[in-house]
């Protein structure tokens, strides 16, 4: 025998085996498709890292820095935080502005990307001189430090909503259709990626607190958002001459008006975003509640409280696991998002009877549950709100979804906590009986509430599910890394 030969068919036979190998346990391995490369898609993502960085920058890193270090007052803070959440109505339009924008360059989503970028650079640049006026550490007028952060939190938001928008927009542009769950399963795991990388940083780079140092670290982030996104916009969206022509001659654009009527029109549309404002309400009400639920009702340590949210995020991974396998295989993410919100009204229910089982271990299985019924109905709406986009307004489907969910997110946890609030004064001044008098009564109230908005959510979602026997099978035959992790 030619040893030549054989140390060459060995070659060949120990590359198959190992490229075998790393699309079953390498994640997103196999993601790539012919249209959009695994390199080019990696790149595309790193627009979602640097909105996850934000993200925790400004709801948490800055939420306690302001309250604790600064002295800010609560209230002050609340408001703060809760101004980006004023642009998060307008992403329907961001969107319907994308699908027809008439750039000179032939470009439609890289303008609105590289808009948002510069609103999230430019928010995040003046934030740290803003909060030390704020602070009372200077010679100005505090009221000069309160329109500089407010200024600052609302250009940083509005820059993440309009980054978000457009990008999920041009993923789902060079996306080719039967890759667009596994797609939308990678953007979600790297906006979680970059929260969770951002939050060990910041705390890792704050623990030792100073003021300069907060001003390096705030700035920091707005020069790798600019970094970060201008790599994700890297010859990703390819120049259309058409557009170009188009703005030269200055053709009637459609109004928006007109093109929400038609996006609306079919009955599938309105009712998918009702669903969505429901479910996400009724997921995203606990978000402030649990880890005080669990330190005030269950008596669990300060550390034991904190794992809460890793359990929630863990649950979310697993539930984009099945996701990606579900949908990829020709499953209805409708029925996926119905099965999402049974999980969380399991979830719920596991939290509620905690309490009088005192029971810290069903406490964190219900932790858990409503991350992964989270996960599953946010990935499952997601990939439908695509599914909806026609004659190229993928922008505008993907935008009235973006609003309606940032909306519902953002009005839910306020309310939320009030209602924790006003029902824990009414159950303690005894007006609701005897038997009524816990602290624990606000927390239910609240629990018992969001699994009642999850019914009317499965009411709102169940005529938009296809039957069993009319389920669609994809014809591709490759499977998804991240649906291929070992257990």
């Amino acid at each position: 025998m030619n040893p030549v030969r054989s140390v060459a068919r060995l070659n060949a036979g120990l590359a198959g085996q190992w490229a075998r190998v790393a699309t079953r346990f390498m994640p997103f391995a196999d993601v790539a498709t012919q249209e959009l490369p695994l390199g080019r898609l990696l790149r595309l993502s790193l627009f979602q890292v640097s909105v996850g960085m934000a993200m925790v920058l400004l709801t948490g890193t800055l939420n306690r820095v302001m309250i604790v270090e600064l002295a800010v007052p609560a209230w002050l803070v609340s408001l703060m935080v809760a101004l980006p959440l004023v642009f998060a109505p307008f992403r329907a339009l961001i969107g319907f502005r994308s699908d027809h924008h008439r750039s000179a360059l032939g470009w439609k989503r890289v303008p609105y990307i590289w808009m948002g970028t510069m609103l999230q650079f430019g928010g995040l640049a003046i934030m740290p001189f803003a909060l030390l006026v704020l602070s009372g550490d200077s010679i100005g007028p505090p009221i000069y430090g309160q329109i500089g952060a407010a200024l600052a939190f609302l250009l940083a938001g509005a820059g993440m909503h309009i980054t978000q928008t457009a990008g999920l927009a041009l993923a789902t542009d060079i996306a080719p259709a039967h890759a667009r769950p596994r797609v939308v399963a990678l953007l979600y795991v790297m906006l979680m990626a970059g929260m969770l990388v951002s939050a060990l940083g910041f705390g890792a780079l704050l623990a030792d607190f100073r003021q300069v140092k907060l001003i390096q670290v705030i700035q920091g982030a707005a020069l790798l958002t600019m970094g970060l996104n201008l790599v994700a916009l890297w010859k990703q969206e390819a120049r259309n001459p058409g557009h170009a022509a188009a703005a030269r001659r200055s053709e009637a654009r459609p109004s928006f008006r007109a093109s929400w009527r038609a996006f609306i029109g079919g009955g599938q549309a309105s009712r998918l975003l009702v669903a969505v404002g429901l479910g996400t309400a009724a997921f995203s009400m606990q978000d402030i509640l649990l880890e005080p639920y669990g330190g005030q009702i269950m008596h669990m340590a300060v550390g034991a409280t904190t794992t809460l949210t890793a359990m929630m995020a863990a649950g979310a991974l697993i539930a984009f696991t099945l996701a990606s396998r579900w949908l990829h295989h020709g499953g209805d993410p409708y029925r996926l998002a119905a099965l999402g919100v049974l999980s969380g009204i399991v979830a719920f229910a596991s939290v509620i009877f905690a309490d009088p089982l005192r029971s810290a271990l069903l406490f964190r299985i219900g932790a858990a549950m409503i991350g992964f019924g989270g996960g599953l109905f946010s990935v499952a709406t997601l990939t439908a709100a695509m599914n909806l986009q026609a004659n190229g307004q993928s922008g505008l489907a993907l935008g009235a979804w973006g609003a309606v969910q940032a909306s519902a997110a953002g009005v839910s946890i306020a309310l939320g906590g009030a209602l924790r609030d006003l029902m824990s004064g009414v159950a303690e001044s005894g007006l609701l009986g005897p038997a009524l008098t816990s602290p624990s009564v606000g927390y239910s109230f609240v629990y018992h509430l969001e699994i009642g908005l999850l019914f009317a959510t499965l009411i709102a979602i169940g005529p938009l599910v296809r039957p069993a026997g009319h389920q669609a099978r994809s014809t591709s035959t490759g499977r998804f890394g991240l649906a291929e992790f070992p257990g």
